[in-house]
């Protein structure tokens, strides 16, 4: 379940927000794009953040990955306080919990399919039959077993995006954080995106938390947040 609300939160809840603000400098201003978000997210949800252009969904994003922090606030990840956590330690934290996927895919262009995704799993201590094999499976479960040696240039852009979402699965990851993933695909190539991502949650029960500006991709989700001057709601 996902409860907005500083008294919404449960023993079951995957991640917990509380009173989390984003402020940035700019000259003798400060811009809040983010304020005081309270938001539980039990594990095994598909939430969708929907909001105009300069609404805080990407900071959000960002933050809940530990690729930002906050200007004041908490973020609790299954019982970690991703907060109180710098260097290191968030990177140990994000390689091991956060599977992200981007609007532009994000592929290194010399590399193949398998290669790709594959990157993750260079910074474990895994043994390269163990790395294989876990590429094999990630590119079984997105429908690319047989591309593995393709490039990204030899990949239509619905199969970059699979391959993409591969790479973001293949170290088995707390939840997924998906920033527009369908944002530039064709309708037909979004909807098969998004019938993977719902397979990834019904299926692998993933916890996928997905930032978009479609309302047919925000269907698809258990739940749709909208964000607004910095605010939050349902």
């Amino acid at each position: 379940m996902v409860k907005i609300g500083a008294n919404g939160s449960s023993s079951s809840s995957l991640v917990v927000v509380r009173g989390l603000g984003k402020k940035y400098h700019r000259g003798s201003e400060d811009l809040h794009v983010l304020q005081g978000i309270d938001l539980s997210i039990d594990a095994g949800e598909f939430v969708a953040f929907m909001g105009p252009s300069g609404s805080g969904k990407t900071t959000l994003l960002n933050l809940l990955g530990g690729l930002d922090v906050p200007s004041t606030g908490s973020i609790t990840v299954a019982g970690d306080e991703i907060t109180r956590l710098s260097g290191p330690r968030l990177t140990r934290w994000r390689a091991r919990h956060v599977g992200f996927v981007f609007q532009m895919y994000n592929l290194l262009p010399v590399l193949s399919a398998f290669r790709n995704v594959e990157l993750p799993l260079l910074l474990t201590r895994l043994s390269a039959d163990e790395r294989r094999r876990r590429v094999e499976t990630a590119l079984r479960v997105v429908g690319l077993q047989d591309r593995g040696g393709h490039k990204p240039g030899e990949l239509s852009g619905g199969q970059q995006q699979r391959v993409a979402i591969a790479r973001a699965i293949v170290a088995d990851p707390t939840f997924l954080l998906c920033d527009e993933p369908t944002g530039d695909l064709d309708r037909k190539s979004a909807d098969e995106i998004l019938d993977l991502l719902e397979l990834l949650v019904s299926e692998f029960k993933k916890t996928i938390l997905m930032v978009t500006h479609d309302p047919r991709a925000a269907e698809r989700a258990h739940a749709t947040m909208h964000l607004d001057k910095g605010l939050l709601t349902q």
